[in-house]
């Protein structure tokens, strides 16, 4: 029993570590979101330049968690984990370069190593916690990520465009930092069981890649991750690349002030995932946590179409951002619901497969609304105002949002109270 507990205590210490990860992959997917107007310079990009820039990230992010979840479900976390790690630390240290063609294949490495973050962490969990407290657990995870996209905007914000630090500098410091947590995972996680690696030696890695079939041949794995892509768009795209940009052009907020309000939304990530989850797992379904968030984002967006004053005080913006923060954290509802409309030993699969959905999604939008902004700022030399916001930013965010109600009505309901888990 001792010795059973032991073991527990060590994989919830591992499942830690995987968040911290997630927190370092995050706040590295968000920190570019100001450091803008120097990339522009450096690289000698366009509006549209650097967003498809930026959305690199995404197109090596997706297609990536496939293969984590496939190489977790083979080989266990004991090594593939701190190999993503340090694929993410190399990929950091290509971007601090500061020559736009390695930058490039960092920000893909960075993509393509920081698929086994989430898929990771929800791997080690579904190891060490009861299934009733999924939803907590996967809320718990994304905590960790949107913490570090608070962190990679608001202290990298400080850092960079108040205490003058060089973001070249950052890059490659960030690179060294993930090369320490990689040691620190390998040293921590548990090695396979002899009798689990045997059975798994057996099967091929393209059987093996099978289980995608399992995943992809379910209708509901598509409503799921079509679902919270489009949930995830206001933050990853809205939030993390437009965002201040969004609030020092469009609401004339100084840029440092505007850095801080929109760390507020990652933040509100932090309190939303658990607290949603948590709620999800109590009430023992999960369609009216999923879409009670939605509603709460879709009136918030509707706002910030509407909005006219551009002088707002920052006393109503924060409450509002902290609060479509929290609500956003319905877009990891999803995933549990993924995960419980397959069979179990596809676990790693699930997450990989979801994804790959949302950030395909991600990828695809990012660089369609880079597009729009450009295309709608022309006007007026591609000097994006409050107008060129509304159109080419925050309406497609408000459609997307609502496209998410529609579809979750088709989502099935896998909470307790439906399917009697206890």
């Amino acid at each position: 029993m001792t010795e059973k507990k032991g073991y527990r205590f060590i994989g919830i210490a591992a499942w830690l570590l995987c968040g911290l990860f997630y927190f370092y992959q995050y706040a590295l997917r968000s920190a570019p979101s100001v450091m803008i107007p120097g990339l522009i310079q450096a690289f000698g990009l366009t509006t549209m330049g650097v967003s498809t820039l930026l959305a690199l990230y995404y197109y090596t992010y997706s297609p990536s968690n496939l293969i984590a979840g496939a190489l977790l479900d083979r080989y266990g976390d004991k090594y593939t984990i701190p190999a993503g790690i340090i694929i993410v630390a190399i990929g950091s240290i290509l971007f601090g370069v500061g020559n736009e063609m390695y930058a490039s294949i960092g920000r893909l490495m960075q993509g393509a190593g920081s698929a086994f973050g989430f898929v990771g962490a929800v791997y080690v969990a579904t190891k060490n916690l009861p299934a009733r407290y999924l939803a907590l657990a996967v809320g718990a995870t994304q905590m960790f990520g949107m913490a570090g996209g608070s962190a990679g905007q608001a202290f990298v914000n400080n850092l960079v465009n108040v205490q003058g630090f060089s973001w070249r500098a950052f890059w490659v410091m960030a690179g060294v930092v993930g090369i320490i947590l990689a040691i620190s995972l390998i040293m921590l996680l548990q090695k396979e069981t002899e009798k689990a690696e045997s059975t798994e030696k057996k099967r091929s890695v393209l059987s093996i890649l099978a289980t995608y079939k399992i995943v992809f041949s379910n209708p509901q794995s598509y409503l799921s991750g079509i679902c919270a892509g489009f949930l995830f768009m206001p933050t990853t795209i809205g939030c993390m690349i437009w965002g201040v940009s969004y609030l020092t052009k469009g609401l004339n907020i100084d840029p440092l002030a505007a850095g801080k309000l929109v760390a507020l939304v990652p933040f509100g990530w932090v309190i939303g995932c658990p607290l949603l989850g948590y709620i999800s797992d109590r009430v023992g379904r999960r369609k009216p946590v999923l879409i009670g968030g939605a509603i709460i984002m879709f009136i918030i967006l509707a706002m910030a179409i509407n909005v006219e004053n551009p002088h707002l005080s920052q006393f109503v913006i924060v409450p509002i951002l902290l609060l479509f923060g929290i609500a956003s954290g319905a877009a990891m509802i999803p995933y549990s619901t993924i995960r419980e409309v397959n069979p179990n030993h596809v676990k790693a699969s699930t997450a990989g497969a979801m994804n790959f959905i949302v950030f395909i999604m991600t990828a695809q939008f990012a660089t369609v609304i880079g597009w729009l902004l450009m295309y709608v700022s022309k006007h007026h030399q591609n000097c994006i105002d409050m107008t060129d916001f509304r159109l080419g930013l925050v309406t497609p965010l408000l459609t997307g949002v609502s496209l998410s109600i529609i579809i979750a009505f088709f989502i099935k309901e896998t909470g307790a109270v439906a399917t009697n888990i206890k």
